[in-house]
């Protein structure tokens, strides 16, 4: 492994996390869904991992990174900043003109009647995915194996959750076991696609590694309040969900300090 360039890694690893949201929605296939409440539990573990990802994979490194360039310390806090405001406005750009569908909250975005609604519901996880995706490639990107492998065993741990919930919304839909578990698996093909990219950028242009690290937490702080936390909160489930974020938190940054 140590032989592969960033960019393999960033890719291969952000490969490993996007196949574990197929292996989490395994459990449809035969029928074992589990309640409501598991769910967001799970949920909850995943919004805690991305929460702990955030700050100690992303934003501390970028803070470390900008430092290294800049004597002010209030140049790369303001660099990490902004980087984090550009990554939660890129995400909600997505969000606002992207045509998608969340099986909760209905169609958002522009009209796209033409579009059949699981391809807006895949938009809807796309949007979702890319970020982590993206994440994963910046961390190997910027720090080899010691920067990525924390983000990506985190990300692939909170894939598992979100692969069952999307599967088991679908088959709530009407879909079939197989289709269910076809699309979900397909979700997270998206972050091969990410990791590439923030490895590629962090890996040719160095000068932007601080703002690639914060751009990528912002983007997850934006799925992680805008779609995981409401989504647990919203059947009654508030303390397994903030019990999941809590385990999450503290399990991802175990990881982070262990293996980066």
């Amino acid at each position: 492994m140590e032989t592969l360039s960033p960019i393999m890694l960033g890719f291969l690893g952000s490969l490993t996390a996007g196949l574990l949201t197929a292996v989490g929605a395994v459990p449809v296939l035969f029928g074992r869904v589990p309640s409501r409440a598991t769910r967001d539990l799970s949920l909850g573990f995943a919004a805690g991992v991305m929460l702990a990802a955030s700050f100690f994979s992303l934003i501390i490194p970028a803070l470390d990174a900008a430092e290294l360039r800049y004597d002010n310390a209030a140049v790369p806090a303001a660099i990490v900043c902004l980087a984090i405001l550009f990554g939660i406005g890129a995400v909600a750009l997505m969000n606002e003109k992207l045509p998608h569908e969340h099986f909760s909250s209905g169609r958002e975005g522009p009209e796209a009647a033409s579009l059949r609604r699981v391809w807006l519901f895949i938009i809807a996880i796309t949007i979702h995915n890319f970020p982590e995706g993206l994440a994963v490639g910046v961390g190997f990107g910027a720090d080899g194996l010691a920067g990525g492998m924390p983000l990506a065993i985190g990300i692939g741990l909170q894939n598992a959750p979100e692969g069952l919930a999307v599967a088991v919304s679908l088959l709530g839909e009407g879909y079939s076991k197989g289709r269910a578990w076809g699309i979900a698996a397909l979700t997270g093909m998206v972050e091969p696609i990410g990791g590439l990219i923030g490895a590629g950028v962090i890996t040719f242009a160095q000068p932007l590694l601080p703002w690639g690290l914060a751009f990528a937490a912002g983007a997850m702080l934006y799925v992680i309040s805008h779609e995981i936390i409401p989504e647990t909160h919203r059947n009654g489930h508030q303390n397994k969900a903030t019990l999941g974020l809590s385990v999450g938190l503290v399990l991802m940054l175990f990881l982070d300090v262990w293996l980066g």
